[in-house]
């Protein structure tokens, strides 16, 4: 962590890619070269955007740190921050605190087979984890990925998918909820609600899976995966939607005796089932 984590640093942003009709993506890079340099984070860890004026809000930083030409943001416009970010264009300044909060556990998970699950912009965290693992492949076992939306102009990451499509060193399947007349006639490309589709691709069970996506496909693929029989500390999840101030002092991501921005986001399945359930 920073040496002052509420201050934020400025970066310019040197490219936006428009993922769906309401999620972009946007590449920056620190506006001082020495503190682009020594910048480090780990997969899993987020960071919060600030337009002065208007406030700031928390996302996962979607770039791999194997990869550190720019640090990558995936935002969806929901509320008048995130309506603001979307307006920014490439030369523009955003305020970047980061990184703040936990990480995947990629020592753990090293030499295990894992399996990610994504629904939408829940597709963010698991990208910076598996770009990392993909950068560190001979490090893990057998990668599969299940992403899904509602629809085929909800996936995100269609030029990442296009090159994860062309490696032989991981699975991937695609599921949409709404299909239209092109969809499914590949055959990585499936119908149906995730948790559903999960079951159906049956993964293994004694490795690890990391999902994230809209509380309610989180709700059930967490039950879908006890049910494949995966060991609850071998099921990870990310919270970061909770976090306001990023470090511990507004209280607005407690839940329980945690604090979602100093005790997560990254939580093990086996975390969550001994906190009030409020998620």
């Amino acid at each position: 962590m920073k040496a002052n984590p509420v201050l934020p640093d400025m970066a310019t942003i040197m490219e936006v890619v428009e993922e769906t009709s309401n999620i972009k993506t946007f590449r920056v890079r620190f506006n001082d070269e020495n503190v682009m340099k020594n910048f480090t984070f780990e997969p899993g860890q987020v960071g919060q955007l600030s337009i002065f004026g208007i406030g700031e809000s928390t996302f996962v930083i979607n770039s791999s740190p194997t990869r550190m030409d720019y640090l990558q943001f995936s935002v969806m416009r929901v509320g008048e921050v995130t309506s603001r970010i979307h307006q920014l264009k490439v030369g523009d300044s955003v305020g970047v605190r980061a990184p703040l909060g936990n990480a995947f556990p990629t020592e753990e998970m090293k030499g295990q087979d894992v399996t990610f699950i994504g629904g939408g912009i829940g597709m963010a965290p698991l990208r910076t984890l598996l770009v990392y693992m993909l950068d560190n492949r001979d490090d893990y076992g057998k990668i599969t990925l299940l992403y899904g939306a509602r629809s085929p102009q909800d996936l995100s990451y269609q030029e990442d998918i296009a090159e994860w499509l062309e490696l032989d060193d991981i699975d991937v399947v695609l599921t949409v909820d709404n299909p239209d007349e092109e969809w499914g006639k590949k055959p990585y490309e499936k119908a149906g609600l995730i948790p559903n589709v999960l079951k159906e691709i049956n993964p293994d069970n004694k490795g690890y899976a990391v999902t994230c996506g809209p509380p309610i496909m989180i709700k059930f693929t967490l039950m879908a995966l006890n049910e494949l029989g995966f060991k609850d500390d071998k099921i990870l999840t990310t919270l970061e939607k909770r976090m306001k101030c990023g470090v511990g002092l507004c209280g607005r991501c407690n839940i329980g005796d945690k604090y979602v921005c100093v005790d997560g986001p990254v939580f093990k399945y086996s975390e969550l089932q001994e906190l009030p359930n409020e998620l």
